[in-house]
């Protein structure tokens, strides 16, 4: 676990930091980019609206990303009482809420102590809700958001909503793979508790047990998702959008199965989670894509 890559000081800026989860997040997206615009200019066509379409889409996704994970997994309330009680609002760090403390060194530096529950609380911040890069960013939100504006950016710019739809989704899913990679080095998105000596367990220093690391699944399963469409689908395909609709298919039925193992808190209803009620449609929609895309061809 690692939650920043490094820091060092600059003239007049002060503290630079490297969040591992933002810095891999932004890699994987510079990198699926960087492969994005080489196939557009590979196509005589100009690679620049493609960066365009990538910056819109970054946007647009960090701000769903953001939304879905402050209104969707249970966060809201506390991001409220961290501006007006944060006494109510319990640490991020498992190893925090399990602290009894009298001072606030017992809190291990990031959190005070409430003297009248012997408890650990964060310090006061209003402005918290915005600051997406301490964490809180829900991948399921960026891409419900980004994809629909980069298909209408497409289409402003007579692109080709399905070409570009295929051509750009192996990377989303590379993006997503080194992003989870963030994930792990941070210590969140965790799995349920596992054996302590299978081979396959991890042990973050603040959980008190080992648990299934359900990022590296996410990473491994989005790479398997990216081969698939890019090496078996995109080669075959007949008319534009099916590899589109793979990937929203597969996708969505991986991490479907993958939130049988997560464990962090986070919303649900009726014993699904929130990922999982949103896998359902997406995979239908997946489907429905599949469908209609071949009638076409």
């Amino acid at each position: 676990m690692r939650p920043t890559f490094f820091r060092f000081e600059l003239p007049w800026l002060g503290e630079v930091t490297f969040p591992a989860y933002m810095t891999m997040l932004l890699v994987g997206f510079m990198l699926a980019l960087w492969i994005a615009r080489r196939e557009e200019d590979a196509l005589g066509r100009d690679g620049n609206r493609m960066v365009d379409l990538g910056l819109w889409m970054l946007v647009c996704g960090v701000l769903g990303a953001r939304l879905m994970s402050v209104l969707v997994e249970g966060h809201l309330q506390d991001f409220v009482n961290l501006c007006v009680d944060p006494k109510l609002v319990p640490p991020a760090d498992a190893w925090a809420r399990s602290v009894t403390c009298t001072t606030d060194a017992q809190c291990g530096g990031h959190y005070l102590c409430n003297a009248a529950t012997q408890s650990c609380y964060p310090p006061q911040d209003c402005l918290e809700v915005l600051k997406f890069w301490h964490g809180g960013l829900a991948f399921y939100g960026g891409l419900l958001v980004a994809a629909p504006v980069g298909l209408w950016y497409a289409h402003r710019k007579q692109m080709g909503i399905w070409r570009i739809g295929d051509q750009t989704s192996p990377w989303i899913m590379f993006g997503l793979a080194v992003g989870r990679i963030g994930c792990f080095f941070n210590g969140c998105c965790y799995g349920r508790e596992a054996p302590e000596d299978a081979w396959w367990s991890v042990h973050f220093p603040r959980l008190p047990h080992a648990v299934h690391p359900t990022q590296l699944y996410e990473s491994a399963a989005a790479l398997a998702i990216c081969a698939f469409t890019y090496l078996v689908v995109r080669p075959r395909k007949r008319t534009n959008g099916v590899v589109f609709a793979w990937m929203i298919l597969l996708y969505g039925a991986a991490r479907f199965l993958l939130e049988i193992w997560r464990d962090d808190e986070r919303g649900g209803i009726l014993s699904l989670s929130s990922s999982q009620l949103i896998a359902l449609p997406m995979m239908l929609t997946g489907v429905w894509l599949l469908a209609t895309r071949r009638q076409r061809s």
